[in-house]
């Protein structure tokens, strides 16, 4: 248990206290890992050896930026994990190994559901934003494989309710940690925020799974996810009033009153 000189000690950010200043073994491999699949996303084709390649190739560049994008939101949400708590017991070895073999399966379900998403876009739009649309406007021989994407979905929400899971485990382990950890008020609801936030996200994973077995039409099972742009900011407003209201009634400790606190810059 850290003692009131060290809390005080510790950089804050967004109101808590960063416990993991140091990087571990465990967090140096996972950010490895993370990297690792975001080469994976790029390699997966051959590399284009015409001008002509090289056009159809560059069609395929915004569904490797919404790829990356979301696997850098997991990658983000463990690194704060992180810095936060700063655990490295065995437990978290475990989940941060499971979270690390959960993304490496999870890259190529995401980048065939992101190819087809854009080329849903391009089929309804016009614009040549996905390399299964052939330089005539028409799908690909490739594009044949649309018809099974509520297969791949499955495939791709079991990867994406894992990793959640992964991550409301961690978040768990930290709040079971609380006492040794030192959580204050604020740094506890903020847990159980982020227990309830990646909680929802598991849900809507699985309600999309649900969806996809029931196969009503094709790419039904991704509009389901379009319902975590209406529950998060509502459960991210209940929290931070949650949280505005222990920061209006907090009164500081002798101990905080007369140490000065380091804040370090959200991002």
């Amino acid at each position: 248990m850290l003692t009131s000189e060290q809390l005080a000690a510790l950089p804050v950010r967004g109101g808590f206290r960063l416990r993991g200043l140091e990087m571990t073994r465990i967090e140096t491999f996972t950010d490895a890992a993370f990297a690792f699949a975001l080469t994976l996303l790029v390699i997966s084709g051959d590399p284009p050896t015409t001008a002509a390649d090289l056009k159809q190739a560059l069609k395929d560049v915004p569904a490797f930026v919404s790829s990356a994008i979301l696997l850098m939101v997991f990658w983000y949400s463990h690194n704060d994990w992180s810095r936060r708590y700063g655990l490295d017991d065995m437990k978290t070895v475990i989940l941060s190994s499971g979270l690390v073999l959960a993304v490496m399966v999870y890259v190529y379900p995401l980048r065939f559901v992101a190819r087809g998403f854009f080329l849903f876009i391009a089929l309804l739009t016009g614009l040549p934003v996905s390399a299964l649309i052939g330089p005539d406007g028409q799908p690909t021989a490739d594009a044949s494989t649309v018809t099974e994407v509520n297969e791949y979905f499955i495939i791709y929400g079991i990867g994406y309710v894992v990793i959640s899971a992964i991550m409301v485990l961690l978040y768990r382990h930290a709040l079971s940690q609380r006492e040794e950890l030192s959580l204050n008020e604020f740094e506890t609801v903020t847990t159980r925020g982020d227990v309830g936030a990646w909680s929802i996200m598991c849900l809507v994973g699985f309600l999309s799974i649900m969806v996809a077995v029931a196969n009503p039409f094709i790419g039904a099972p991704g509009f389901v996810y379009m319902l975590l742009s209406f529950v998060m900011p509502v459960w991210g407003a209940r929290v931070r009033r949650r949280l505005k209201t222990i920061s209006e009634n907090a009164t500081p400790s002798p101990q905080e009153q007369m140490t000065p606190v380091t804040t370090v810059t959200q991002g």
